[in-house]
């Protein structure tokens, strides 16, 4: 009988679940992760008070076995209850064979032993900090916090890197997009100083090359048009084509860095060259 009831009450709990959790709505601003913490918390308490009503089921049904079948009740003072099981402690009756013969203003004290459970636990935390001691600053087989997040780190570097070299993977002169990005125009800026200066200037002024500076452009003012003259070069005046040295990463980044420096107007910048083209439309395209 009792079993049929706890079954009956176990899979309940556990069919409720699923409904609360369709129908609780999770909050759009607050932490859903927090949410389902919360969740589990009140799946927690009902199952803590399912266990409290099938403990008092059976001890009502334990009662009432016991005046069916005309067994005599034990006495209050000798009975022992699930708590003092738990607790280690000694029934009423039995309580003056545990008084301590010392006391203090009449006030005794029972020398209750102590539960089994509860040296288990204790010996086991001393076990586990001997342990944790030995494995991380004695053997040091695994590593502390500081470690780990290093380890971590470097792990979500080679994942960054990876996932840019996927992401450069798929620019090209059609898709390539400009980038306001201060790190996307630092490393732009970095690869143009090495890469670049030689020909256009350290300020893209112009030297050999042309000044990258205004509004006037000989392949094409627009992001695609930077992107495909770094990529395929003007070899007819010397340019080379970077294809080969430079990532599409790297040669958006470039030529949005080039874009980024209109209207600079460095010292002693060359002469404007051919067409002009809209610095709007640079910013739009």
């Amino acid at each position: 009988m009792l079993r049929k009831i706890f079954t009956t009450l176990f899979f309940s709990s556990l069919i409720m679940l699923p409904s609360m959790a369709q129908t609780a709505e999770v909050p759009k601003t607050g932490d859903e992760e927090l949410f389902r913490y919360i969740l589990v918390l009140i799946f927690g308490l009902i199952i803590f008070m399912l266990f409290l009503v099938v403990l008092i089921l059976f001890q009502l049904t334990l009662v009432v076995s016991n005046k069916v079948a005309g067994k005599e009740e034990v006495p209050a003072e000798e009975r022992t209850t699930i708590w003092q099981r738990i607790a280690g402690l000694k029934p009423i009756s039995k309580e003056k064979d545990l008084l301590l013969k010392e006391d203090f203003d009449g006030i005794s004290e029972l020398d209750n032993p102590v539960p089994g459970w509860f040296n288990a636990f204790f010996y086991g935390t001393i076990s586990f900090g001997i342990l944790y001691l030995l494995v991380f600053h004695v053997w040091r087989t695994s590593d502390l916090q500081n470690g780990e997040y290093d380890k971590e780190m470097q792990i979500a570097e080679v994942k960054k890197e990876a996932y840019l070299k996927t992401v450069a993977s798929n620019i090209d002169e059609t898709s390539v997009k400009l980038s306001t990005n201060e790190q996307d125009l630092a490393k732009g800026k970095d690869v143009f100083i090495a890469q670049c200066a030689a020909c256009h200037g350290q300020q893209a002024q112009g030297i050999v090359g042309p000044n990258l500076t205004d509004e006037y452009w000989l392949h094409g003012g627009k992001i695609n048009d930077v992107f495909k003259t770094i990529k395929y070069g003007v070899p007819a005046k010397g340019m080379i084509a970077w294809e080969k040295q430079l990532n599409p990463l790297q040669m958006q980044q470039v030529a949005s860095y080039i874009l980024s420096l209109q209207g600079s107007n460095p010292p002693n910048a060359k002469e404007p060259q051919g067409d002009k083209v809209d610095t709007k439309q640079l910013s739009m395209n």
